[in-house]
């Protein structure tokens, strides 16, 4: 998953370049919008790696109050029915959540790094807006913004849903 996603947003970048010289030469306002497009969808995918990349250098506790479960989210969970969708979204990194590979304690970690990842991604779902100045065209902009950020919204719930019970099996074990 993780090569796939690379190459995927390496050929946005091409495929941006390529808009871009053919926008230049020809002017053509078709071109101009492929380009913001493919602009725009390298911006998502890129940022996203980099942010990835970044976060997970971080350590975080996952008993702190940002992440521990807040009272309103188990009913949450349950009308949103989390648990018959949570196992069939794709995974940047399944290995990471691998009981067989990791301890527990370290697959709790992951889920708080995965959480920040998301929320981070979230907040810089809305950098595209500030092109609408330049180009036009907000309804690119709009919806591709709400759209990415409501898929990160989908994978920090999953990991706010997750944590707690790790944790509850993790201080079982200890206890």
């Amino acid at each position: 998953m993780k090569m796939k996603l690379i190459l995927f947003t390496f050929t946005l970048l091409v495929i941006d370049i390529i808009f871009a010289v053919f926008t230049a030469i020809t002017e053509s306002a078709a071109f101009l919008s492929l380009t913001i497009t493919a602009g725009t969808f390298f911006y998502h995918f890129a940022m996203r790696l980099l942010v990835g990349f970044i976060v997970s250098k971080h350590k975080f506790d996952a008993n702190s109050v940002w992440f521990t479960e807040k009272p309103f989210e188990k009913k949450l969970y349950k009308m949103l029915k989390v648990k018959k969708w949570k196992n069939k979204m794709p995974t940047f990194a399944p290995e990471t959540f691998d009981l067989s590979k990791h301890s527990l304690e370290e697959v709790i970690e992951t889920t708080c790094v995965s959480e920040v990842v998301h929320e981070v991604i979230i907040v810089l779902s809305f950098v595209p807006l500030l092109f609408i100045i330049y180009a036009g065209t907000p309804a690119v902009f709009i919806v591709t913004s709400l759209l990415a950020a409501a898929l990160d919204g989908i994978f920090v719930i999953m990991q706010r849903y997750n944590r707690p019970r790790l944790v509850k099996i993790s201080k079982r074990r200890k206890a």
